[in-house]
């Protein structure tokens, strides 16, 4: 317990620490919230993957599809690393930073106004990314407070106060610029956390030959694996339909959403583009495929532990309960690895809705007031900050209050959360980099449908497709054929408007021939 204990107090002060070193390079609002888009590859990679990769990952997520699929949720530790990371620097990076900063958009909802010109696009884009953000970031409190009951048997509620209280300090303090440092340090903690932690569980189950043998030799679930004999060492798994909704979701997702896309605005150039690629995929492939390879295991962990009284299965215990078997040594690092991918996640997560709600929705609305005193662009400034941290913390609050008393489980809060904002926002910001050809009722059309498809699913009633998860993929897939469909059934925005968007492609700028070759 000691060891424990300085572990968590040494990882405490070190991010209030960079919060405080942070505090200075917070000048304006541009700084607050993307770094005065300067942020070099390895912070943006890190920044990136930890905010991918949280507590929902670790012990929602690969706990509930490691006992489903067995070996065969590797796939989606796969699928996180190619589709979600290395493919979405390779399409949406270097375009998001260029039309990003063309536009002067600080924020997802402010792309929308912006390159579709329409206000009234970036005020529900902002609602949706509110109100969305909530659930996810509960799950995220949620993973991370149960593996601190395990570990310290402190009250969930007390870690989940704890935890938002540390996350609003070093955010408050340093914005972007504190969450992007404190994201690189939780991602090395992260790499040596997962490696150490499979070491170990293969360890104990007599290595990784044995391992697979026990898991193997389990007995048959009919209702799941249909007799198939090995189901759960098989390559694709008892069930690979549903395994491959679950791929889509949690890589496909990562498109689409602000706290994850918002990472492309602040990155500083072109080779800071390519060099993060390549660093971001291999943290991908360390950290996701980590966790659900590890999570493929999880069967051989089968204790009442894990059982509720009415049978079922607690898939949110099913993590804890494997690393419970660990030394104390190694509980501690794997506390550091949860802490580490829960408060990058979540530091991301409120940083990005508090300037949503503030840049997008706030200020708006306060610089129209016609009894509004004038302001100077230095008290502009300095209003608006004050401002976003007010709502960092009204944010939190709203968060926590969830998390106490969170509807279900990690895996369909989230699924609820992502399938919703990545269901809205994935087709109108994909093809909205690319093809002048989008309409705005084609994005309105995509707003509707996905918030259709996630809300109608969250009650029994209404229910059309039983796993949340799969609701959340079919909102993406769907978005990505209404907005085309749409777009050529509907009026077309101005040529003008639209060409002076693309015209930041089309900017010239000197570059080193090392980066770009000459012309002939």
């Amino acid at each position: 317990m000691a060891v424990k204990i300085i572990l968590l107090i040494l990882f405490f002060a070190i991010m209030i620490g960079v919060g405080l070193y942070s505090r200075k390079s917070t000048r304006n609002v541009n700084d607050f919230v993307l770094g005065g888009r300067k942020v070099g590859p390895w912070l943006t990679a890190f920044a990136y993957g930890t905010s991918y990769f949280s507590a929902v990952v670790f012990v929602g997520y690969a706990g509930q599809f490691g006992y489903k699929y067995g070996m065969a949720a590797t796939w989606i530790g796969i699928g996180n690393a190619f589709l979600g990371s290395l493919l979405a620097w390779v399409v949406l990076g270097r375009r998001t930073r260029i039309m990003t900063k063309y536009l002067e958009a600080k924020t997802m909802p402010d792309f929308f106004g912006k390159r579709y010109h329409s206000q009234n696009l970036r005020l529900v884009a902002a609602v949706i990314s509110f109100v969305f953000l909530i659930p996810y970031t509960s799950s995220v409190y949620n993973g991370l407070s149960r593996l601190f009951e395990m570990a310290f048997h402190v009250p969930y509620t007390a870690c989940v106060i704890v935890m938002a209280a540390l996350t609003c300090v070093y955010v408050v303090l340093g914005g972007y610029m504190a969450t992007a440092i404190n994201d690189f340090i939780q991602g090395i903690i992260m790499i040596i956390g997962i490696i150490a932690v499979i070491a170990s569980i293969l360890n104990g189950q007599g290595g990784f030959n044995a391992a697979v043998f026990k898991l193997a030799e389990l007995p048959s679930d009919v209702a799941v694996t249909q007799g198939q004999q090995g189901a759960f060492t098989s390559f694709l798994g008892p069930d690979p339909i549903n395994l491959l909704g679950v791929v889509i979701l949690t890589s496909l997702g990562t498109w689409g959403l602000p706290q994850m896309v918002q990472k492309f605005y602040a990155i500083r150039d072109e080779k800071a583009v390519q060099t993060g690629t390549v660093i971001s995929t291999v943290f991908a492939v360390i950290v996701a495929c980590g966790c659900y390879f590890l999570g493929g295991f999880g069967r051989l962990f089968d204790t009442a532990a894990i059982h509720k009284d009415d049978g079922s299965i607690a898939f949110d215990a099913i993590i804890p309960s494997m690393l419970s078997t660990l030394p104390d040594l190694l509980i501690g690092v794997v506390i550091m690895l949860v802490l580490s991918a829960s408060m990058s996640t979540l530091a991301s997560l409120v940083l990005t809705s508090s300037s949503t709600l503030t840049l997008d929705l706030i200020m708006p609305f306060m610089l129209k007031k016609k009894d509004a005193a004038p302001m100077s662009e230095a008290e502009k400034e300095k209003k608006q900050i004050v401002i976003l941290r007010s709502f960092l913390l009204f944010f939190i609050i709203l968060s926590v209050i969830m998390a106490v008393n969170p509807p279900t489980f990690i895996a369909q809060l989230m699924g609820i959360s992502w399938g919703a904002l990545a269901g809205a926002f994935l087709a109108p910001f994909l093809y909205g980099l690319y093809w002048k050809g989008v309409t705005r009722a084609s994005v309105w059309a995509s707003f509707i449908c996905a918030i259709l498809i996630t809300v109608l699913n969250m009650f029994p009633a209404t229910k059309f497709i039983q796993s949340p998860i799969n609701a959340g993929a079919a909102a993406m897939i769907a978005g990505l054929v209404i907005v085309p469909v749409v777009s050529l059934c509907t009026p077309k925005m101005r040529e003008k408007d639209v060409e002076a968007v693309f015209d930041c492609y089309s900017e010239k700028h000197m570059v080193e021939q090392k980066y770009a070759l000459p012309e002939e």
